[in-house]
């Protein structure tokens, strides 16, 4: 058996009512200059923490103007306030964008190190100010990951900066953020925490350790992700999700994802298609591609999703995985193709060279993918 390294915030609260305990918990630490980043639809939702901490002496500067995946240059601007405002803590309250640019300001803050240098793995050279993230959609498991993701518009590629110095000192993991998170929103970033926890499963480097979080994660979020987004108040689905989500993004560090997320990056890197979409469009098509590399595992997934695999062979098993993973996503309201989005075809030639470039990822695939392979699992979106 492989070696394997598991990697975690040191200290992980979940549940109901885990936001409160991150202002205790804040003020016992004794920081006094809090950069808060966030997004205006999450403000309101936090008035009470930051009332609290304020009224015990801490001085906080909100940052609430992350409302897309951030850019390089975004994050560099944002690293220059965190500093001329004399930080010394860092804490993201938002979906994996915001969560992401926290733990990068964090990093870089007191650091002279480049952002732009540090695309890639362990080129992070020393550890940042204290951080702490409370994810307030069940997508991106940025809260407990060692990833952040930027845009780099000069490229229009969405780039990955992976360090064990880019993991948040706390997260906090409430169920309660959620309630409020439109249903459109829901469905993508559960199809991407989906995304997540299949592709670490079937991983080239999938490991048994992951393997158990990769398969409860993928059972919870099956479960429950389409009574979350018909009903957003539905507090048991809404704590699956989150939990079905901190499991994926435990499979990050050690395991990582693989083609559907490398495919999906010019996706958004030059149509801005959310992550959480792209993914889910991408999903069904690659999993096909991938099937016959391992069958049983493709067949252990379908049992995952609520498939009925009695009778069936692997194979067959394997295949009605996928198409309930497709009717699942659909049911959700996420569209299936690229020509609901806008993109045309003669952008595939396009696509294929941009994610040919994410050899970051396509490295973990169970399949080898060719140019000519993702030119052909992008038809298969029209």
């Amino acid at each position: 058996m492989q070696i394997i390294t598991l990697q975690q915030p040191s200290r992980v609260v979940f549940g109901e009512g885990a936001a409160d305990r991150f202002a205790e918990e804040f003020l016992a630490h004794g920081f006094k200059k809090l950069f808060l980043m966030t997004a205006p639809p999450i403000r309101p939702l936090i008035e009470v923490v930051v009332a609290k901490l304020e009224a015990a002496g801490a001085e906080i500067k909100i940052y609430d103007r992350i409302t897309a995946e951030p850019a390089l240059d975004e994050v560099i601007g944002i690293i220059d306030e965190a500093r001329a405002f004399g930080v010394d803590s860092v804490a993201g309250i938002g979906g994996g964008s915001v969560l992401d640019a926290a733990k990068i300001v964090a990093c870089f803050a007191p650091s002279s190190q480049q952002v732009a240098d540090c695309f890639g793995t362990g080129l992070i050279k020393q550890r940042g100010l204290w951080c702490a993230c409370l994810p307030t959609t069940s997508g991106t498991g940025s809260e407990v990951s060692p990833n952040a993701i930027l845009l780099d518009r000069a490229e229009k590629l969405k780039k990955g900066i992976v360090s064990p110095y880019l993991l948040a000192d706390a997260a906090y993991i409430d169920p309660l953020l959620t309630l409020t998170v439109p249903a459109k929103i829901t469905a993508e970033t559960g199809m991407d925490a989906l995304t997540h926890c299949i592709e670490a499963y079937t991983n080239r480097f999938a490991h048994p350790v992951v393997d158990r979080y990769a398969l409860t994660g993928i059972e919870l979020i099956a479960a429950h992700l389409e009574r979350a987004v018909k009903d957003g108040q539905d507090r048991e689905a809404r704590t699956a999700l989150s939990l079905g989500s901190y499991y994926g993004g435990l499979c990050l560090a050690p395991v990582n994802t693989a083609a559907v997320h490398a495919l999906s990056y010019p996706l958004g890197g030059e149509y801005h298609i959310s992550h959480g979409l792209a993914n889910a469009i991408l999903l069904p098509a690659v999993l096909r591609f991938n099937m016959h590399s391992n069958v049983a595992k493709h067949a252990a997934i379908a049992r995952a999703v609520g498939v009925d695999c009695t009778g069936l062979t692997d194979e067959e098993a394997a295949a009605r995985g996928v198409e309930h993973i497709a009717a699942l996503s659909a049911r959700c309201g996420i569209p299936a193709t690229l020509t609901e989005l806008g993109i045309g075809r003669e952008k595939v030639e396009e696509l294929a060279e941009a994610a040919m470039k994410v050899t970051r990822l396509l490295v973990n695939n169970p399949r080898e993918v060719k140019r000519e392979d993702a030119i052909a699992i992008y038809n298969e979106l029209y």
